[in-house]
């Protein structure tokens, strides 16, 4: 097993927060494997990049030699996580959530290695939970601490309504920690007060509590916004490889060492030594988000599967026949950019409804990757000196004033 300084360093790569980070270094210095845990509710069945970075941190532990814990919320999912929500979460059937957590650890499979992931479902020890043992655990938190949360007080303030029921989804998280006993529990940054709350549990049960480790949510290939189906800026794990290829090479130049940490298996220092070779210029965007995009379509497909989907990716964008002197149009570029509007007014679409239907039509491309169905609105970095290109003939080349 690796020095305590150097597990420190490969853990802390790319993440938003680890409370309290001392309890970390305690804990690693002992030389025992440590318990990781991450809770994860199948509210849905498909996984996209942004629901892997937690599974490819457990992924990171695993690999130092740590016992890695992957719960399946198939109770919690029945209640509904009211993380960052500003209502109810309409409840979820037996039925759907074992349908989704079938789905989900096939595709968690993808990430962590099964020889090594204890996978247990929650509802093994919150299932037979009786009232008087749940009195007993609620007893031990205020609703003054839960309404403490965020969404919760927001919800209060505004007069919307908070069921009871969600009022116990962090005491049954915290419990979940308390069975397997976990030293470090993962989550996103909108996780945080769970975390924390099965931290408290456990000092209040006289256990060495867990550290809270948090992971920054990824921005989808728009540069703005969480990566969501909602927003049509994801990049699915199932996608096909030629897919998966043109969505990562269509992400933002400053997202690239975020997915680099977040969304590949490569080791820090590489990424280290990538980091410092774009910021210097001895390094070349496009030929780092080409690397990229085959490190991403090898983790879920394989090699020879990434090499075809950049040689497919090149040979679509030598079909469209773009042309090599594409004209380069200065333009004052907001921060964020509404795409047809920017269409329009670069002469590629005679309006903003045309330029909206061709991007759901797909015939909308960005250096060759063609844009997803309901993309309105990128950062500026996505369309700032790259090719736009609309249907086989319009090209232009938008640069910032």
């Amino acid at each position: 097993m690796a020095s305590s300084l150097e597990q420190l360093r490969v853990v802390k790569s790319g993440i938003a927060g680890l409370v309290p980070e001392q309890d970390l270094v305690k804990k690693l210095d002992t030389g025992r494997p440590l318990t990781i845990k991450l809770g994860v509710d199948p509210t849905a069945p498909d996984l996209h990049l942004g629901h892997a970075v937690p599974l490819r941190k457990l992924r990171q532990f695993q690999d130092l030699g740590h016992r890695v814990v992957l719960i399946i919320g198939d109770f919690t999912a029945l209640i509904g996580d009211p993380s960052g929500r500003s209502a109810t979460r309409p409840p979820l059937t037996p039925e759907q959530v074992e349908a989704n957590a079938t789905t989900y650890i096939e595709q968690a499979y993808k990430i962590l290695d099964p020889e090594r992931t204890e996978m247990r479902r929650n509802s093994e020890w919150l299932g037979p939970l009786g009232f008087e043992e749940l009195l007993r655990l609620t007893s031990r938190f205020t609703v003054a601490r839960i309404l403490e949360r965020d969404d919760f007080s927001k919800r209060y303030r505004e007069g919307i309504g908070i069921s009871l029921h969600e009022l116990l989804y962090p005491v049954a998280q915290a419990y979940d920690s308390v069975v397997i006993g976990a030293d470090v529990e993962l989550g996103g940054t909108d996780q945080l007060f769970n975390l924390l709350a099965g931290r408290e549990l456990m000092e209040k049960m006289d256990l060495e509590p867990q550290v809270c480790l948090t992971l920054p949510l990824l921005e989808g290939t728009d540069g703005i916004q969480k990566m969501s189906k909602s927003y049509g800026n994801y990049i699915g794990l199932t996608d096909a490889p030629d897919d998966l290829f043109g969505k990562v090479m269509s992400i933002p130049d400053g997202l690239m060492i975020k997915y680099y940490r977040l969304c590949t298996a490569l080791p820090v220092d590489e990424i280290d030594g990538i980091e410092s070779g774009l910021a210097e210029g001895s390094l070349h965007p496009n030929t780092m988000k080409r690397r990229l995009a085959r490190e991403i379509v090898t983790l879920y497909n394989s090699t020879e599967m990434a090499e075809m989907a950049e040689a497919s990716f090149d040979r679509v964008f030598k079909q469209h026949d773009v042309p090599e002197d594409v004209t380069e149009v200065e333009v004052e570029l907001a921060d964020t950019v509404h795409l047809p509007a920017l269409l329009t007014s670069l002469g590629l679409v005679s309006s903003n409804s045309e330029g909206r239907r061709m991007i759901d039509q797909g015939a909308v491309r960005i250096d060759g990757a063609v844009l997803t169905a309901g993309l309105y609105d990128v950062a500026q970095d996505v369309v700032n000196g790259r090719v736009l290109q609309v249907g086989r003939r319009r090209f232009a080349r938008p640069k910032q004033l």
